[in-house]
């Protein structure tokens, strides 16, 4: 299998096949600040829906601080978007990652969590009608872009909603979120959201 797989080059042939028509796209939101170059980067090709499922964040209060900053980051970047947030349920997290407690940041129990969330909103993509579907999961340099892009294809299988490949990272997309997050005040959170990747901070 290859482990150089350009994303990003996929993306673009995507885009550049599209002819001016803009299909449907369902973006998994993590947060604001990971939103910000995402949306400022597809909106000019796709009809975006948000989807902020991230049952992963351990504290309500932390998951309503991030609910709320992305709300705002759709109002300050004057965009017509929907926000769809399913109620929170951390159990959810917790009941899949059963055993896997213990495991290191970026391991099994991270894939575990992509799945979930990209599972949630494949399903909800398919549900509702949408062409494609994928998350800003992938512009952190923390994240295993690989295993977010085998899994959102795997899940797509046999399905009508497509997974749009991507590397949000690439093009400078990681620094441009950073200049966004400034640029309009956006907080940012130093942990991903579960109580694993907060005691790992530590």
């Amino acid at each position: 299998m290859d482990n150089n797989i350009n994303y990003q080059l996929q993306l673009d042939k995507i885009i550049s096949s599209l002819d001016g028509k803009k299909p449907s796209l369902l973006l998994h939101a993590c947060c604001a600040p990971c939103s910000s170059y995402c949306l400022e980067y597809l909106k000019n090709f796709f009809e975006i829906t948000l989807y902020f499922y991230n049952p992963n964040i351990s504290c309500e209060e932390e998951w309503k601080k991030r609910y709320n900053e992305l709300k705002r980051l759709v109002n300050v970047m004057n965009l017509d978007i929907a926000v769809v947030c399913p109620p929170y349920n951390p159990q959810e997290f917790m009941n899949q990652v059963i055993g896997y407690e213990n495991c290191p940041e970026g391991g099994d129990r991270c894939s575990i969590c992509y799945a979930l969330r990209l599972k949630s909103a494949c399903n909800y993509a398919e549900e509702n009608g949408f062409d494609y579907y994928c998350s800003t999961l992938s512009i952190s340099p923390h994240k295993n872009v690989k295993k977010l892009n085998s899994i959102g294809q795997a899940l797509a299988k046999d399905k009508t909603v497509k997974f749009l490949p991507n590397d949000f990272k690439k093009k400078g997309g990681y620094l441009r979120s950073i200049e966004l997050s400034k640029e309009y005040n956006l907080y940012r959170q130093d942990f991903c959201g579960c109580m694993y990747s907060r005691q790992a901070k530590v």
